[in-house]
């Protein structure tokens, strides 16, 4: 038998077996055309047949998707599968046919984010995608990033240690949580560039509140001004529908693991095209791939299983639908906002406002500390949410259910809110 057909018949065939999971949500889909995403986001039924897709556990409650997403059935057997495969013969299988599978996974997620696939590449997740950015970027002393106190942590040690070696100045501001209307944030970019401003580094969705940051506005201000934007898209990519080119950012990295629910350790960066030659490779590549967005992919041996079985997530995220799915968590974070929003000693750090947020929402209760609160909702309730820490500006848990959190896991959370709030009265 001909290697090619061999492996599309037990490699591939063995993926396209395991796909009960993504029957139900398709057949969930074909039932429900024509239905409005904000009335599909109230019907229990749909979602229920989305939750079967999860090996979730039933007795804990999990409202950390944020940090780390599961993966659905599909996406953990067609990890099994190329694992197998690979194992039937690692340097023949992965070198003269898994390989080129990256290929199709570059095409599906360039149109998901709407770029060229010549733009995209395929990474281990939103630091190493975004280091290879900072990182890579000819800067020289005395030029400005201008970046807020909520950016990701890792990526404000990635520019300090840029100013520590080459003598960059960062400027870091404070920005409200949340601020009456999100085009307040355009204008403390605007308040905080400079002539000496190179470069603009922006969450698209805050790691802290979930504030959805207005990118588009923020990129073409740069763009008049010959600055280059880095966006870190962590928590917006497959969590709610956009277009980068639409953006019009320069750079974005994002983890495939959050809202894409793809293997943990996937990622993916963008690179506007005509300015991949300018970007150094965090891993040395061939002078011959200067132009190429492969060679921000040259890591060495990499387990082939992980980035190929990308494909089956976008499928399942597909089958759902984008607008459904951004209706649907927004409507899971705004019904447990409602039922808290009146105790006097709870303060939001997100807007209950799908301009400004999707899934995400962060509070605290007067009296008790981010931390202590977390342990409090986890021996109580069993339920899992994250703390998280502006120092100096505020504390609180970030609350972040996905498509498989039903209303009973979110009503439990805002009944123990509501009890742990109430003895603090």
């Amino acid at each position: 038998m001909q290697r090619r057909n061999f492996i599309n018949r037990i490699g591939l065939g063995l993926v396209a077996l395991n796909t009960d999971a993504l029957s139900i949500i398709e057949s969930a889909s074909r039932n429900v055309i024509g239905v409005s995403p904000d009335a599909l986001a109230r019907d229990e039924d749909f979602w229920f047949e989305v939750r079967r897709a999860f090996t979730i556990d039933p007795n804990e409650i999990n409202l950390n998707s944020g940090s780390v997403s599961p993966a659905p059935r599909v996406v953990q057997e067609a990890v099994a599968s190329y694992q197998t495969i690979t194992n039937m013969s690692p340097s023949l299988w992965v070198d003269e046919m898994l390989g080129p599978h990256r290929e199709l996974v570059r095409k599906r997620l360039a149109v998901l984010a709407g770029a060229d696939p010549e733009e995209i590449a395929v990474t281990r997740n939103t630091s190493e995608s975004l280091q290879i950015v900072q990182l890579g970027m000819d800067l020289k002393p005395g030029d400005e990033i201008i970046l807020t106190t909520q950016d990701y942590p890792r990526m404000i040690t990635t520019w300090q240690q840029r100013e520590r070696r080459d003598g960059v100045v960062l400027k870091q501001f404070a920005v409200p949580s949340p601020p009456d209307d999100p085009m307040e944030l355009v204008e403390l970019y605007r308040k905080n560039i400079t002539p000496k401003t190179r470069v603009i580094h922006v969450s698209h969705v805050t790691f802290t509140a979930g504030q959805i940051f207005p990118v588009k506005e923020i990129c073409a201000m740069a763009r008049e001004r010959n600055i280059r934007t880095v966006v870190d898209g962590a928590h917006a990519f497959a969590h709610f529908p956009f277009s980068l080119h639409d953006i019009g950012c320069d750079f974005f990295g994002t983890s495939l693991h959050k809202w894409l629910t793809a293997p943990v350790g996937t990622g993916m960066l963008y690179v506007r095209r005509e300015l991949i030659p300018q970007i150094w490779s965090l891993t040395p590549a061939p002078e011959s791939m200067d132009n190429n967005i492969r060679k921000f992919e040259q890591i060495g041996t990499f387990p082939v299983a992980i980035p190929n079985s990308i494909g089956e997530a976008i499928t399942f995220h597909d089958s759902i639908g984008g607008e459904r799915k951004a209706a649907r968590l927004r409507y899971l974070r705004t019904r447990w906002m409602d039922q808290v929003s009146d105790l006097p000693n709870v303060s939001f750090y997100t807007a209950n406002d799908d301009r400004q947020a999707g899934a995400l929402g962060t509070m605290g209760i007067d009296g008790i500390g981010a931390a202590d609160l977390t342990q409090k909702l986890q021996d109580g309730w069993s339920i899992h949410v994250r703390p998280r820490f502006v120092p100096g500006e505020w504390e609180g848990i970030r609350v972040t259910p996905n498509v498989f959190s039903t209303l009973e896991e979110v009503d439990t959370f805002a009944g123990a809110i509501q009890t742990l709030a109430g003895k603090q009265r």
